[in-house]
């Protein structure tokens, strides 16, 4: 994460795996990321977040970047889709991806692929 006065030092971290942390609006910090997280499985929800402009916002990439932490073995159990978790949080890493799938015709494959993949999995 870039480093400057406007950090956030509570973000420097991840929060600790399901605990006593305090609560924000009823719930924990593990639970308001992790939801998030989660959310970025849907390349809709992709798409909707281009629209918005959010991932031209040097701040919410550096949110992003910040959330790789849940590609790590004490957090990637808590995901319900692990795969498209986490290959949607790696692919917005990158610059080009973050303005492609403002495309609709780059949000419909990643839907499809995404259904491929369901399709036929468990493999063998």
């Amino acid at each position: 994460m870039a480093s400057g006065p406007s950090q956030d030092v509570s973000m420097a971290t991840p929060p600790p795996v399901p605990s006593e942390e305090p609560k924000l609006g009823g719930f924990t910090r593990f639970e308001i990321e992790l939801e998030f997280v989660q959310s970025l499985a849907s390349p809709l929800y992709l798409n909707h977040l281009a629209s918005l402009k959010f991932l031209e916002n040097p701040a919410f990439i550096e949110y992003l970047a910040y959330l790789q932490y849940w590609a790590q073995p004490p957090y990637t159990k808590y995901l319900t889709y692990p795969g498209p978790t986490l290959k949607n949080l790696e692919l917005l890493q990158q610059e080009k991806f973050r303005a492609d799938i403002l495309s609709p015709d780059v949000t419909t494959r990643l839907m499809e692929e995404g259904a491929k993949a369901a399709a036929e999995w468990p493999a063998s």
